[in-house]
């Protein structure tokens, strides 16, 4: 078993879960760094029951590479795995089992089996550790992390952010809000539809503009085809409302979300659908019918991360990843989007496929391991070779 292995093995044994508190693994974290004689800064969660973790090794230099990733999981509740998900399983097939085995604790171990190696290599530049929590549910802990970062660290390192990509380099991603929108209208029987407003019927008008508004973008001419759904979608996830079938509904309510180019605006998008709920809303009231439509954002709009202002950065990657390697475009958000809104040249790059993440069973290759570690090799190659300079 591989360094790495044995260090994921502890990290999946914490059950991080976006729901439960992080810091076991917060402090396994720093025990572990302590123990090589790295000194690493929690910022905490407003709430004091999460953390993020930053670590330097090497010189306090301009440039380096900050390796980022996520400590937080998703639920295993209702799925069906076939063995504790929080214990690492090795499945005999060059697989390894486990909640967050791919998302994201593989990357996570990679470099944390670095550590020993960094600390004692002759580096002529940094690298950073930044390890945030929340990220499964809106990309929460992140900006903290990243503003006590380039306020404290550097403003010039390079991010590689750690998620799931097979090992290859992406350069754009979407940006994602989810939002919950409450309909409320006015009770009556249901023999009686002149007499109140079914917040059901007002919702299903909503449902279906959210829907028409994709497709109008789609008809704009905006896609973007390095994705593979190359235009902002829009869907809806959940909904629930009515207490009978002969009442009519007072209140409906459903979530959705927003998931936008990097060439588009959350604004932009949303003001759509807003001037959509004044338009009804104006056009039942003047049928006096009673209705009233509220929207929240559940999290904080994770920005898109665009194609620009990363050649340093990507050059690093391929300089040092197996020829063939090309760039790619994904639909799911990280925090990659946060760390380029900093002004960081910022790329996506880690081990395992995201077709395994939030999956029962999900597991990571022991050969995409591999290929982690063996790219973190010749990176340190690298900064053992780089020029004391600001990039």
């Amino acid at each position: 078993m591989s360094d790495a292995e044995r260090l994921l093995a502890r990290l999946v044994a914490f059950d991080t879960t976006s729901s439960e508190s992080n810091l076991a693994l917060v402090r396994y974290v720093e025990d572990y760094l302590a123990s090589h004689g790295v000194e690493a800064e929690r910022v905490m969660s407003p709430c004091g029951n999460k953390a993020n973790l930053i670590a330097r090794i090497g010189p306090d230099a301009p440039g380096g590479v900050m390796l980022s990733g996520h400590t937080d999981v998703v639920p295993v509740a209702c799925q069906p795995w076939s063995s504790d998900p929080f214990t690492l399983r090795d499945g005999g097939d060059g697989r390894l089992y486990g909640r967050g085995t791919c998302d994201m604790k593989g990357f996570l171990a990679c470099a944390l089996a670095k550590v020993p190696e960094w600390v004692n290599a002759p580096l002529k530049q940094p690298v950073y550790l930044g390890f945030s929590y929340d990220e499964e549910i809106g990309c929460v802990g992140a900006p903290d992390l990243i503003r006590r970062f380039y306020e404290h660290y550097s403003t010039t390192a390079h991010v590689i952010v750690g998620e799931p990509t097979s090992m290859q380099p992406v350069v754009a991603q979407k940006g994602a809000t989810n939002l919950r929108t409450t309909v409320t209208g006015r009770e009556a029987h249901s023999s009686q539809v002149n007499q109140g407003t079914s917040a059901i019927h007002v919702a299903a008008r909503l449902v279906t503009f959210i829907e028409d508004t994709m497709a109008a973008l789609v008809e704009e001419g905006r896609v973007d085809e390095a994705f593979n759904v190359p235009h902002t979608s829009l869907h809806v996830g959940k909904i629930k409302g009515g207490t009978a079938i002969n009442i009519m509904a007072r209140e409906c309510q459903f979530e959705w979300e927003i998931r936008h180019l990097p060439t588009d605006t959350f604004d932009e998008i949303y003001a759509r659908y807003e001037a959509f709920c004044a338009q009804l809303s104006a056009e039942l009231q003047a049928r006096g019918k009673q209705v009233e439509i509220t929207t929240e954002a559940l999290n904080v709009t994770v920005p898109g991360l665009a194609d620009r202002d990363n050649d340093r950065v990507l050059r690093l990657a391929k300089d040092h990843l197996p020829a063939g390697c090309c760039d790619h475009a994904v639909a799911y958000a990280t925090e990659a989007g946060q760390f380029q809104g900093q002004g960081l040249q910022t790329i996506i790059l880690g081990p395992g496929s995201i077709a395994q993440a939030h999956q029962p069973d999900e597991y990571v290759e022991r050969s995409q391991l591999e290929a982690c570690t063996v790219f973190l090799d010749n990176m340190t190659e690298a900064l053992q070779q780089a020029t004391e300079r600001r990039e």
